[in-house]
């Protein structure tokens, strides 16, 4: 019972903290966005607005359904993305150390999507 109580802690714990350091990056992007100031960069090839809408999603609208724990599987897909665009793509000239943290990101998230949200979630899995 005790074993059991320390997964689902930790599974809480792996899910919110992640979760609310990714808010600090999406947070500034989300006020870009809905002051209508589209200028942001364009990794993909898909355009400037586009691409901050996705960053957007992936950096502050799912990392606070993780948080709550809703939909939080679906919710690590679009975070695990824009951080390995970030990795591989924004910062694909960089040293190792700058990729780092989108990788450790990007990783985090792959494992929620993998473990689920656990007891503590509106999900409840």
């Amino acid at each position: 019972m005790k074993n059991n109580l320390l997964i689902h802690l930790g599974l809480a714990i792996l899910r919110i903290v992640p979760s609310a350091f990714m808010l600090t990056h999406g947070y500034p992007k989300f006020q870009k966005l809905i002051s209508g100031n589209m200028e942001f960069a364009n990794p993909i090839g898909i355009g400037q607005g586009p691409s901050l809408f996705l960053a957007v999603l992936g950096e502050f609208i799912c990392p606070i359904l993780m948080i709550i724990g809703l939909k939080t599987r679906w919710a690590a897909i679009p975070t695990t993305l824009v951080m390995l665009v970030a990795a591989f793509r924004v910062h694909a000239a960089d040293p190792f150390g700058t990729k780092e943290k989108a990788l450790l990101f990007a990783v985090i998230f792959i494992v929620v999507f993998l473990l689920g949200p656990g007891k503590y979630s509106v999900d409840k899995k």
